[in-house]
């Protein structure tokens, strides 16, 4: 039913080869020459723009490279005097914590010692108010008896 195509390469491949090298040649000649040579003129009229275009381009790629750079720099050196005054901001809190509690340390000795006196006065008052009292029982005792 259906028939069988082989393919088998004769002369008529070289022919094929022949007329497809040739149009390349001639579409060279005739179309392809022609509108590079178009072109090349266009480029050379505008003053080679697209030359400087690119050299403007590579110039704001340089400047953009720095500028991030010096953006990096002064981050940097910004976080280092963070650290810094932060640093400093910490020992002098530590200096304050250290010398509040020095006073607190004394006011509390002193305040130990005025108790101590205090108690001292108070016991002495006892005493004697308690020797001035026995006195009195004994007088009454006696002037009773």
């Amino acid at each position: 039913m259906f028939q069988e195509v082989r393919l088998v390469p004769d002369g008529t491949m070289y022919i094929h080869i022949a007329l497809i090298l040739l149009m390349i040649w001639i579409l060279n000649r005739t179309f392809f020459r022609p509108i590079n040579n178009i072109l090349k003129a266009r480029e050379r009229s505008k003053g080679g723009r697209s030359g400087e275009a690119q050299t403007i381009l590579e110039q704001v790629g340089e400047k953009q490279n720095r500028y991030n750079e010096a953006m990096l720099k002064a981050r940097s050196e910004g976080y280092e005097i963070i650290e810094k005054e932060r640093g400093a901001a910490i020992t002098q809190r530590i200096e304050k914590v250290s010398s509040v509690k020095e006073e607190v340390a004394q006011k509390i000795e002193r305040e130990k010692q005025e108790v101590e006196k205090q108690t001292i006065a108070a016991t002495a008052a006892i005493a004697d108010d308690a020797e001035k009292i026995a006195d009195q029982i004994s007088a009454n005792l006696l002037k009773t008896a």
